[in-house]
């Protein structure tokens, strides 16, 4: 995960850099942005590994019941 905002932050940073005709505001702006986005795929990241970790201790429970039923 370290590594997916470090990617974002690098990528947000040349794409500000690559504006430089753009006015100071418009390239504030899009480095809004791209904090924002990297803030949001954070969290949709950390959302997938909680779901997938629930998903598997579901699974566990489930097939411990099964092989108790045989």
């Amino acid at each position: 995960m370290k590594k997916l905002l470090l990617v974002l932050a690098i990528g947000a940073f040349v794409a500000s850099c690559n504006n430089s005709t753009d006015s100071a505001a418009a390239a504030a702006d899009s480095t809004a942005k791209a904090a924002a986005d990297t803030i949001k795929a954070a969290g949709d990241s950390a959302k997938a590994i909680v779901d997938s970790t629930v998903k598997a201790a579901v699974d566990t429970v489930k097939a411990k019941a099964d092989s108790i039923k045989k």
